[in-house]
């Protein structure tokens, strides 16, 4: 097939390319900047997934999309995270019905089922909570019920809920364990023996590839999500201490009581939303509550 990955470029969308030039798919990568692409006649779109015009241009011709483009963070305006995580995935939901693609896999997140409580040995029927601790969840739930509302006869849909996605060329959870054995401060809120499950990148990118592969009106697939984990659960310090030996690393985990991080975590918001600073910040009352629960 011809496929369009959005945001070919990031962490997950390269593998997913890689992962699909190897299948023998032509690969078209929708994405901002300019980076490498597998062989075997992968092509690069430069373009921001906030265009419609772009993202239509770039859907046209397409036998399936897997879509990941998206704004990850812990902080930030939710007017920022909606217009490109889900005002993006209405224009590839459009794009798509346009130009008459059959087939698009969604990239959504386990969190947006977290509503800040234990989330131990439940499945796929888990609700939407009615309020989010921070904008990223909240507009990626946004996006995932347009994707699975869209399903139909003409356009077959799926979402993918990969959760701690791990390895080589990871932007977010080594860097930001890096940074804080830098400052002195690997600080674990809790007792960190909450359970959390993770995905490497490339079982991550599988799963997408299976999705695209395998989805056609009237599938299983259709119309439904999937958390992609490894399924074998760990504490978070046990899982913390098995990425950083994993690269090396040797650290003292430091640990503080769950009440102050999530105290502390609530002053940070409020002092940044009154100086209306938009940079990010070390630790927010999602951050503190994922710390501090089984996922």
């Amino acid at each position: 097939m011809k496929i369009l990955v959005t945001g070919g470029s990031g962490f997950l969308g390269a593998e997913i390319c890689r992962h699909l030039a190897a299948r023998g798919h032509q690969v078209r990568s929708l994405q901002r900047g300019h980076r490498p692409l597998p062989a075997n006649g992968a092509e690069a779109v430069l373009g921001d997934i906030r265009d419609a015009k772009t993202v239509a241009d770039a859907v046209r011709g397409c036998d399936a999309v897997v879509h990941t483009a998206a704004l990850a963070g812990l902080w930030g305006p939710r007017r920022d995270f909606a217009s490109t995580n889900t005002a993006g995935t209405a224009a590839v939901l459009d794009a798509c019905r346009r130009h008459g693609v059959p087939r698009l896999v969604h990239c959504s997140s386990a969190s947006v089922v977290f509503a800040g409580k234990d989330l131990e040995g439940v499945d796929e029927s888990a609700p939407y909570p009615r309020r989010f601790l921070a904008p990223y969840p909240w507009s990626k739930a946004r996006a995932e019920k347009m994707v699975l509302a869209a399903n139909s006869p003409r356009l077959a849909t799926v979402s993918l809920r990969p959760h701690l996605v791990w390895g080589e060329g990871d932007p977010h959870l080594l860097p930001g364990l890096r940074a804080a054995i830098r400052r002195g401060q690997l600080l674990l809120p809790g007792t960190g023996s909450n359970l959390v499950d993770n995905v490497h990148v490339a079982d991550a990118a599988r799963a997408h590839v299976l999705a695209v592969e395998g989805l056609a009106a009237h599938s299983p697939l259709a119309g439904a999500s999937y958390f992609i984990t490894q399924g074998r659960p760990c504490s978070l310090a046990a899982t913390i201490r098995g990425l950083l030996a994993h690269h090396g690393i040797t650290a003292e985990i430091r640990k503080v009581p769950a009440t102050a991080a999530r105290a502390a975590a609530v002053l940070l918001e409020a002092t940044a939303k009154a100086r209306r600073n938009r940079h990010r910040l070390r630790l927010t009352r999602f951050l503190a509550a994922e710390l501090t629960h089984a996922r």
